[in-house]
Order: structure tokens, then sequence, then C-alpha cells
């Protein structure tokens, strides 16, 4: 996990804690619509520009991850779809699609919460920030707030499997 301090973009530990806060309350929305709960945020210049949170099943579409849908609020906002000078909070890890979407948008910084085991393309699985033939390279921290995001995730798959234990 980077603990730096600063970073190019003057955000402080403080600050990311804040936005991941934010990120937080979009992930319990998600699971409010029975959606794996996953929030971000997109921060430009100190203003979240983008907000989004997981809704694959209700929107029946495979690419709306938390990230995504962040980035396409964010890019409405800047009427833009390059995010130059922005930091993207999540709750989860991102898998290889919300990674390329990033490298797309040339988000500059990644501050992910906790850790996924089965899908993160941070390092979990694959690490796809470091590849160095990619074309764009982002600042990446981790671990801010895992275990409240972490908890999030496992109360609610354990939910899942109560009310699936139920249905048998």
């Amino acid at each position: 996990m980077n603990n730096s301090i600063l970073n190019e973009n003057k955000a402080t530990v403080d600050d990311d804690i804040s936005y991941m806060r934010i990120a937080l309350e979009l992930a319990r929305q998600a699971q409010d619509h029975d959606e794996v709960p996953v929030g971000a945020v997109i921060v430009q210049n100190g203003m979240i520009i983008g907000r989004g949170y997981n809704c694959p099943i209700r929107s029946a579409d495979p690419t709306a991850h938390a990230e995504v849908v962040a980035m396409r609020d964010a890019g409405n906002h800047l009427t833009n779809y390059r995010l130059l000078g922005c930091t993207l909070y999540v709750t989860l890890e991102p898998c290889a699609m919300c990674m390329g979407a990033m490298f797309h948008a040339r988000i500059e910084r990644l501050v992910y919460a906790a850790a996924d085991s089965k899908t993160g393309a941070c390092g979990s699985i694959i690490d796809l920030p470091s590849h160095a033939k990619l074309n764009h390279h982002l600042q990446v921290t981790a671990g801010i707030m895992a275990s409240e995001a972490s908890l999030l995730l496992k109360q609610f798959f354990a939910q899942r499997r109560r009310v699936a234990k139920l249905l048998l």
C-alpha cells in the first residue's frame, strides 16, 4: 500500500479516506438494489465530478461496474472521455475491463479499498498498472478503508448464501 502523504494531485490520506467514505455510501446504494456493493467516485481538483455504483443486473449491462458508471458520469460532466488530472476512488480492486477503461480515459490516480482475489487487475490476479508496454500509467494506492469495504462485501455474500439456502 502506498501511504505517501502527498501525490501529484496534492490529495492527503485524509482526503483519500473522505472520498472513500463517499464511495462506500455508493456501494451501499448498490446493495440496496441487490447488486454487488461496489461504489466509485472520480475527483478532479478537489471536486467530485463522477459517481457510480455497480448496476449490471438492473441495467442488463455487463459493463455497468461502479468504475465505468463513474467514468461515464465524469465524462458527461466534462463533455470529454479523457479524464485528465482525475483520481478514481473505488471500494474494490478493479477488474481488467475497468482498468482498460481507466487507461483509455487517462485516469491519473487510482485509490481502491479491498483487494479482489478473483478478478483483481492491480496485483491480485494480474498487475496491469505495472505493465511496462502499456502506453498509459497511473499511480495506485491500495488498502484505503479496506476492512470496511471487505466487511460490506462479506456481509452481502453471506446474506445471499442464506437466502439461497432457504430456497433449496
